[in-house]
This record gives C-alpha cells, structure tokens and sequence, in this order.
C-alpha cells in the first residue's frame, strides 16, 4: 500500500530521484542509506513493475520514461512483462517515439518482442496516425519471423485506416482472406474509418460507409485460438482500445451506454457527425430501425453521436429532439448535457448560446457537475466567443471554480484571451484570478526529463 502511495507522487520525484543519482555520480560521492532510502521509491524490479502499472492505471504515461530511467540509474533489469507493460502504457497514452524506445530497448537486453508486442505497437501507429510506422513494425515481424494473428491484422486495419491509406487497407483485407480469416466487425469499422479519413471527402466516401454497414450483417468472427485476448484482458485492453474505436473510452461505462454488437453502426454514425454529413445519419438511422423491428433501440453511444451530426450541421432542432426523445426513456449521463451545450455554440448565435446555458443550468439542477474533461470541452468551445457579455464561458468558469475543478492549459489560455481582448480594467478579480491560474498551468505543465 505504502508503494502504491509513493507511486502518485512519482511526478515529482522521479525527476529528483534521477537528478539526485546524477549529481552523486559525478561527484564520486556515496549516498547515506537513509538519504538513499528517502528519496526512492523502489528497489527492485518487483516493485519498479508495480510502479509502473500504477502509472499506467493512472494513465500518466508521461512519467513511464522517467521512471523506466530511473530503474536503469539504479542498476535493476527490466523483466519481458515490464516491457509488456510499458509499451501497454505507452498505446494508452498515445506515445509512439516513446513506444518505440522502449521496444529498442527490448531488443538492446535480448529479449525479441512477440506477437502481443506488436499488436500493441501497431494499435499505438494507429493511434498516433503513422501508418507508416504500422507497414515498417509488418515488415519487422515478417523479418524475424513472427506470425500474424487475427488481431494483427484487425491492428494494422485499423492503423492504416487512420490515415484514410484505402488501397493499403484492401490489401490487409486480401491478405486475411488469403490467411482463410473472415472480415468481422472491427474489420467493418476499420473500412468505414479509412473512408472516413480519406481525402479529399466525395460522394463516394459517404456511399461506402453505407455499404459497408450493408456488409456487415453478414459478418464473421475471426478465426482465432482462445488465448489470442488472454493478454488483453491481462493487461486491461479491451478490443475497443486495441483497435482504436472511437467507443474505447465509454465501452466499459454501465447502463447500455455502448451495446458491443453495434460496433459498426457506432462507428458510421462518429463518421456522419466528423464528416457533417446529415444524409447519411437519417439512412443509418433507417437503416437501423429496420433492422431492430424487434423493439432493439439506440444505445447511448449512437445518440450522443447523433446530436453531434445535427449540431454539426447546424439543425438544433433534430438534436434536442433526440435528446428530449432519449430522456424520456432514461435519465441522459452528463456527457449528453454537455454534448448539446457545446454543439449548440458552434456559430456562436444567440440562440445556440441561450440553449448551451440552459442545458448547462439543467445538468446542474438534475446533480451533474462539470469534472475536468467537461469542463475543459465546454469552456474551450465558450471561450472562442466574439460578442455578447461572454456569459456562458464566465457561467462554466465560475463552476469550475467553485468546485475547485482547474481546466486543461488551452481552455484557460483562450478564456484569458478572450477577457483580455475585452473591454475589462486590468485589476478586475475574474482577470486577475485567470491570470493566476495560466500562470501556474503554464510553470506546472513545463518542459519534463523525456517529452514526445
């Protein structure tokens, strides 16, 4: 428990630990036991792998590098399920270079990554948009003769699709025909994202995402032995994360806020809202209604995405219908509240901005209050406010503040700038209150040992 406890002070004193053990070495000088046993944190590669995968739960994979440096400083070596984890870590957090770096230094101890490694490697390119890290990762396999699984194909799918590479794509596809692999669903939703991400957008684009979801009610599971996921779910990696779904993040939410076997509808209706495309919505929604005549209904992923697409293009009656529609079915989470007030700013009209905080208002009245990520969502989208009193990026601030919840760095940075562009005395309290807080954001969130 204690080590657990150190763990969350690691941003901090990791640094210290490394600068510490630096600045001892060169000097020649020996360190005190107890000097020693005050300022680290671990002793073993026991406790540097528990560390670690505190660090991962906790999702700072931006201490995963100084903590790996700080295990080397204190001559322990890294086990093949430490490098499991940190590469692991590293796909969460989205941090290719510092995937890689670890992967090398892998290979550099003699330990030659598997299968797994690399289905997480090639998930990270996809996150990160390099497909051309994903082709370079197959070819490295192929080098040492490493055989693709099921999942490594879905991964690499996935990850060329993040980059809208649709010949690269179909030729994944060819090569898992060619394996005796049916296409399953993830395979559905990785054609329809390399469609999506393709450009310039046409006709076409919109049109195959149709097709595609046409296709895929005949789709099959993926031929693959029962070990195949032991892995992922030993490390906490739904197929979601792994494939690089826009659902990953809600997935595990409760209360049918994703329904797994409308992956693929999941997936068309993200592209319908990214893409602005309200035609192709209503198809799918047909689409779908016509398959679920059995009294099956939107879950709240599809609803939510909805929203988006109408909002997008500018229809905020639709939306509130369909908000108004779902909440008369069940109580709407928060992120439905916050998803049409932000929605409802887009263009910044004086009726967007009255219902963006009224809708703000109801969350608070039904106990919902803004944490950090919606906050920051909603004051980032308010703060872009031209005219007006600037009364809604001041409501979302003044919650926040009461609260004691600090937005991210560029929600605050944009709220500072769209008081200062305003006619406001240079000793006004919410000034001088912003001020302060970019300030200590902007020391907070420096440069650190190992940056991307």
């Amino acid at each position: 428990m204690a080590l657990l406890k150190n763990s969350l002070m690691l941003q901090g004193r990791l640094r210290h630990a490394a600068a510490a053990a630096a600045l001892t070495a060169r000097r020649g000088a020996a360190t005190s036991t107890e000097e020693y046993a005050r300022r680290n944190y671990a002793d073993n590669t026991s406790e540097y792998n528990t560390v670690i995968g505190s660090l991962v739960a906790q999702r700072r994979p931006y201490l995963l590098r100084d903590a790996y440096d700080d295990m080397m400083l204190d001559g322990v070596k890294p086990e093949r399920d430490t490098f499991h984890t940190l590469i692991v870590g590293t796909m969460k957090g989205s941090r290719l270079q510092d995937a890689l770096y670890f992967r090398d230094q892998m290979k550099e101890m003699g330990l030659q990554p598997d299968v797994n490694l690399y289905n997480f490697l090639i998930s990270t390119c996809g996150k990160c948009k390099n497909s051309d890290a994903a082709i370079m990762l197959l070819e490295e396999m192929k080098a040492h003769g490493v055989k693709l699984k099921g999942e490594t194909y879905i991964c690499l799918l996935n990850a060329l699709a993040s980059t809208g590479q649709t010949d690269q794509v179909y030729a994944i596809v060819s090569d898992m025909s060619a394996a005796g692999l049916g296409l399953n669903k993830f395979c559905y939703a990785g054609l329809i994202t390399a469609f999506k991400n393709k450009t310039p957008t046409t006709e076409e684009t919109m049109a195959k995402i149709l097709d595609f979801v046409r296709q895929s009610k005949g789709w099959q599971f993926v031929e693959r032995v029962s070990k195949d996921s032991a892995e992922n779910i030993m490390m906490n990696v739904s197929e979601e994360e792994l494939y690089n779904l826009p659902t990953a993040e809600y997935v595990n939410r409760r209360g049918g806020f994703v329904f797994k076997q409308h992956t693929v509808y999941h997936v068309a209706i993200h592209a319908c809202a990214e893409l602005r495309s309200k035609e192709t919505l209503e198809a799918l929604l047909e689409m779908f209604n016509k398959d679920n005549r059995d009294g099956s209904t939107y879950d709240a992923y599809m609803v939510m995405q909805a929203m988006r697409c109408y909002l997008r293009c500018g229809d905020i009656d639709s939306a509130v219908k369909m908000f108004e529609e779902y909440s008369s079915l069940r109580s709407p989470p928060a992120e439905f509240y916050a998803t049409l007030a932000e929605g409802a700013m887009i263009g910044y009209t004086p009726r967007g901005m009255q219902l963006a905080q009224e809708t703000i208002e109801k969350m608070i009245s039904r106990n919902f209050f803004l944490n950090a990520r919606l906050g920051t969502d909603l004051l980032l989208a308010a703060a872009g406010e031209t005219t007006g009193g600037y009364t809604t990026a001041n409501y979302v601030w003044d919650l926040l503040q009461s609260r004691n919840v600090t937005p991210n760095l560029p929600a605050v940075e944009a709220y500072h700038k769209g008081l200062t562009a305003r006619e406001i005395p240079s000793d006004d309290p919410r000034l001088l209150n912003v001020a302060r807080v970019l300030d200590n954001l902007q020391l907070r969130f420096g440069p650190r040992r190992n940056t991307q």
